[in-house]
């Protein structure tokens, strides 16, 4: 059996606001460490109307105050649009109010537009091409306390917490290997490179102290609902949000609706993106997991489960959870 855990983006829903998707995403969190998933990561995206998890590290407070033992974390800390000392002080505070339970994963794309990405960075320069240094530097900063250290992430320093690398693309891949850490592919939006990265990964590792082993998690959108027509309906509001994005049209999560009606263009763009997508009733569900699981030969799965309704999205991860092939971290514990 394999772990899963959840990928929140605390969306903000049509016709409700931030408050209620922040409200949402402890409340699912909740039910996850019900049903044994094994991590809940927030992700980072800035300037959009439908999404409220832009102060990540404050979102993840916010989760880990309302659970006891469920793995809380970044998928991901976009490392260009921070200082990884501030990083390191974030970090190591989340760890010293949940100890054991925090993981960071960490990106190179903006989370943004250009505009947006400005005004967070101030500067672009050099940004995304010093990411592998940042993240050694971040590393160091939460490494073992050192009274020669010219720097001390305080808290931070000695919190050791786990470094995931998020990627979409065969450099990802590649960075976590050379580094020995533990790689979280996006095919949930990004699917092209999926089967080449895992390959890229695997076979150029450089075992650690601390990950002797490769380790793969692999993203899936996910929607899950009793019958598979009712999870087809469900899974129109993420679909209506990427045909949106295709139009740059800025909108919150919109609401499901029968019969969805995209231009070819559409279509095309939003059935590319999605293809990974698992989408149905229980039994389609356990089986395109299962396919899915048997392809890639991932060590954990991330599911997002882009759904309107907050009830419909308990039950989706019910339904995830109840397939029979996830490791329960209530009997086997939460991996780091």
């Amino acid at each position: 059996m394999t772990p899963f855990s959840i990928l929140d983006l605390s969306q903000i829903c049509e016709g409700a606001g931030a408050s209620e998707a922040l409200a949402n995403s402890a409340k699912l969190a909740q039910a996850a460490e019900k049903l044994g998933y094994s991590r809940f990561w927030v992700a980072e995206h800035h300037g959009m109307p439908g999404i409220a998890s832009a102060a990540t590290s404050i979102v993840i407070a916010h989760v880990g105050h309302h659970t006891q033992s469920i793995r809380i974390g970044a998928g991901g800390i976009m490392l260009p649009n921070h200082a990884p000392f501030v990083i390191a002080e974030q970090f190591g505070t989340l760890e010293a109010l949940f100890p054991k339970r925090v993981d960071l994963g960490l990106g190179r794309a903006p989370g943004s537009d250009m505009r947006t990405n400005r005004a967070l960075r101030r500067t672009l320069d050099g940004s995304v091409d010093q990411f592998p240094q940042d993240v050694m530097e971040l590393m160091a900063y939460m490494g073992d306390e050192s009274d020669e250290a010219r720097l001390r992430a305080i808290p931070g320093e000695g919190s050791h917490v786990p470094v995931w690398i998020l990627g979409s693309s065969l450099y990802g891949a590649q960075l976590a290997a050379q580094l020995g850490l533990p790689y979280a592919f996006a095919s949930h939006f990004a699917p092209d490179y999926l089967f080449q990265a895992i390959r890229v990964y695997r076979s150029q590792y450089r075992p650690s102290e601390a990950h002797p082993e490769p380790r793969v998690m692999v993203g899936i959108m996910g929607v899950g609902a009793d019958t598979d027509d009712e999870a087809q309906y469900l899974f129109s509001s993420m679909q209506q949000s990427f045909a949106a994005m295709r139009r740059n049209e800025r909108i919150r999560f919109p609401k499901p609706v029968r019969g969805l009606q995209l231009t070819p263009d559409e279509a095309s763009m939003v059935n590319h993106m999605l293809q990974f997508a698992v989408v149905g009733g229980p039994e389609t569900v356990r089986a395109k997991v299962e396919h899915f699981l048997e392809a890639t030969g991932a060590d954990e799965l991330i599911i997002s489960m882009p759904i309107h309704d907050f009830d419909a999205r308990v039950r989706s991860a019910e339904i995830f959870a109840q397939t029979g092939l996830m490791q329960s971290a209530l009997s086997d514990g939460n991996a780091a």
